[in-house]
C-alpha cells in the first residue's frame, strides 16, 4: 500500500511538472497578442470589440508573456489545493466500495452450483484522481468495469443496487450557503447514494471556509477560472449571468465526466429543501429514465404561493412545458446533448428555447419541495420581492417511493388532462374574483386566446404572466392550473390547441 501511495505521489509530481513545462513552451513559442487579428473575439463584433489590432513593441510583449505566466502559475497553485481537497472524495468512495464489497461476500453462497456472480470490480466506485486541470478524473478503466463511478451501490440489505443521485450545489459568495447545507445534511437519508458536491465560483475565501467547515460531509470543488470575461461592451452590466453559465458548464462536467455519475440534482446556495426532497427525487427518478418525452424533474412550481396551491395535495404532481430550475435533476445523456452547445450567458432561458426543449416536459409539484431566500444576487432581486418569497415550502413526508407514479407517464397523463381541463365548465375571471352566482367546488375553466387577453387574466387572477418563447410559466399544452378562492381552475387556450407561439414572449 505504502509502495502503491508512493507511485502515486510520483506520478503526480511528473505530471504537474511536465504539464507547467509544456505550457511555458507553448506561451513562450505562441505568436504576439498583438498579431491576432485574423481571428475574431467570442462574441460577435470580434477584432473591432476587443481593440485587436497591429504589432506590439518587444517589451509590452515580454511584460505580457510575463503577466500570462503568472496567471497560470496561480491557477496551478488553486489546483494544487483542489487536489488537496479531494482527499475526502477518495476516503469517503473507499469506504463506500469496502462497505459494498462487504456485503456482497456476506450474501454470496459459500460454493457450489447457484453461486452468485462476483461483485462488480470495485474500481467503478473507487478512488477518483484529480488531474492537471484541477478537475477529477475516473480511474481507468478495465475489462470488467463497465459500469461508471457512482453509477449504483449495491443495497445494504444484499438487494438490487440503488442508483446513486449526488446533489450538486452551485455557490459563489454567499455564507449563507450553510442554510442550505445544514438542511441538505439534516434530510439526507443515505451520504452513500447522496454525496453532496459544493462548486464554488468566485473564490470569495468566508464562503469558502464554511463549506470547508462540513469536511468529509460534502465534497468541496473551487473552479479554477474566475477571471473576467470579455464580453460586448453592452453586455458588461451582465457579467455575472456569463460567469455563472460559465461555472454550471464546468460544474457539471466534473459531475458527469471526472467523476462519471448517471444523473445529479442541482440546487443553488439560497435554496432551502423540503424534508421529502430526496425521496421525491428518488421516486422520479426511474419516470425520468423511462419516458422520452420528459427531460428533467423540478422541485419548484413557480405559482406555488400560498392562496394557488392545494395545501392538502402534498402529493400532487403535474407536467409541465416550461422549464422551472430551482432544484432540478437531468441525466447524463441529456448533458451530452446539452454541453457541446451551452451557452454563454443566461442559460435557464436559453433552456427554454424550443431548440433545447425539443418538445419535452418537466415533472413539478403542486407543493414546491424547494424555497430560496436570496435576494441578493445578479438578477438584483428580479421577482423576488413580488413572488418567490411567497412560495410555500413543503412540509409534509409524503412517501413517493411507495406510489405508483406511473400517471405521469405522457401516455396516460395526456388523456386523463385533456378530459380535465376541457370537461371543466367555461366561466369569466370576474366570476371566480367576486363569487356571484358560480356554485360548485370546481375545477372551473377561464379561456384566453392571445398574448395580451392570457397576460391580462393572469394578472386578475394573481398567477404569473410572463412568458418564454411562448411557454407560460407552469404551463401544460398552453394550461396553468392553480388555486383561486379554494377552487381549482385552469387557464386555458381553446380546445384543439397544438403548439406554443414563440412570437408571445
Amino acid at each position: 500500500m505504502v509502495r502503491k501511495k508512493g507511485s502515486l505521489i510520483l506520478c503526480g509530481a511528473f505530471l504537474f511538472v511536465a504539464w507547467n513545462a509544456l505550457l511555458l513552451l507553448f506561451l513562450w513559442g505562441r505568436p504576439p497578442i498583438g498579431r491576432l487579428g485574423d481571428v475574431g473575439g467570442a462574441e460577435p463584433g470580434g477584432r473591432e470589440e476587443w481593440g485587436v489590432g497591429g504589432g506590439a513593441d518587444l517589451a509590452g510583449e515580454v511584460i505580457r508573456l510575463a503577466e500570462e505566466v503568472e496567471s497560470e502559475l496561480e491557477t496551478q497553485k488553486h489546483l494544487l489545493k483542489q487536489i488537496q481537497s479531494h482527499r475526502s472524495l477518495w476516503e469517503r468512495r473507499k469506504g463506500a466500495g469496502k462497505r459494498a464489497t462487504g456485503a456482497a461476500k456476506e450474501a454470496e453462497p459459500k460454493g457450489g452450483e447457484g453461486s452468485q456472480a462476483p461483485p462488480p470490480d470495485q474500481k467503478a466506485l473507487g478512488d477518483a484522481v484529480p488531474n492537471a486541470q484541477g478537475s477529477v478524473a475516473p480511474p481507468l478503466p478495465d475489462s470488467r468495469s463497465e459500469k461508471h463511478l457512482g453509477e449504483a451501490l449495491p443495497a445494504s440489505t444484499g438487494g438490487p443496487s440503488q442508483v446513486v443521485i449526488p446533489i450538486l450545489v452551485i455557490a459563489c459568495d454567499r455564507v449563507t450557503v450553510r442554510r442550505s447545507l445544514d438542511k441538505l445534511i439534516q434530510y439526507r437519508p443515505s451520504a452513500e447514494l447522496h454525496p453532496i458536491i459544493v462548486s464554488q465560483d468566485c473564490g470569495h475565501a468566508d464562503t469558502a471556509r464554511v463549506i470547508g467547515s462540513y469536511g468529509g460531509q460534502v465534497t468541496h470543488l473551487k473552479q479554477p477560472d474566475i477571471s473576467d470575461i470579455r464580453v460586448r461592451p453592452e453586455h458588461r452590466k451582465f457579467q455575472g449571468y456569463y460567469k455563472i453559465a460559465r461555472h454550471y458548464r464546468w460544474a457539471l462536467s466534473q459531475v458527469f465526466h471526472a467523476l462519471a455519475y448517471s444523473t445529479v440534482v442541482i440546487v443553488e446556495d439560497d435554496l432551502e429543501v423540503a424534508p421529502d426532497f430526496f425521496e421525491y427525487f428518488r421516486a422520479l427518478y426511474p419516470i425520468l429514465r423511462s419516458d422520452p418525452t420528459l427531460w428533467c424533474v423540478s422541485a419548484w412550481n413557480d405559482n406555488g404561493r400560498d392562496g394557488l396551491v392545494d395545501p392538502g395535495a402534498a402529493g400532487l404532481l403535474h407536467r409541465t412545458d416550461f422549464f422551472p430550475g430551482l432544484g432540478w435533476m437531468l441525466l447524463r445523456e441529456l448533458w451530452a446533448e446539452l454541453e457541446p452547445k451551452w451557452p454563454s450567458a443566461f442559460w435557464d432561458d436559453w433552456m427554454r428555447q424550443p431548440a433545447q426543449r425539443r418538445e419535452r416536459s418537466c415533472v413539478r409539484p403542486e407543493i414546491s419541495r424547494t424555497m430560496t431566500f436570496g435576494r441578493k444576487g445578479v438578477s438584483l432581486g428580479q421577482f423576488f420581492d413580488q413572488y418567490l418569497r411567497f412560495i410555500r415550502l413543503n412540509t409534509e413526508f409524503v412517501p413517493f417511493t411507495k406510489r405508483d407514479l406511473s400517471h405521469l407517464l405522457r401516455e396516460s397523463y395526456d388523456d386523463r388532462f385533456e378530459r380535465e381541463v376541457y370537461g371543466a365548465p367555461l366561466v369569466r375571471a370576474e366570476e371566480l374574483q367576486h363569487g356571484g352566482a358560480l356554485r360548485g367546488e370546481g375545477p372551473f375553466r377561464v379561456q384566453y386566446s392571445s398574448r395580451d387577453s392570457f397576460k391580462v387574466l393572469a394578472r386578475n387572477l394573481g398567477v404569473m404572466d410572463d412568458l418564454k418563447s411562448g411557454v407560460p410559466r407552469a404551463g401544460y399544452r398552453g394550461v396553468v392550473s392553480f388555486l383561486s378562492r379554494g377552487r381549482r381552475v385552469y387557464l386555458a387556450p381553446p380546445p384543439g390547441w397544438s403548439h406554443y407561439d414563440t412570437s408571445w414572449s
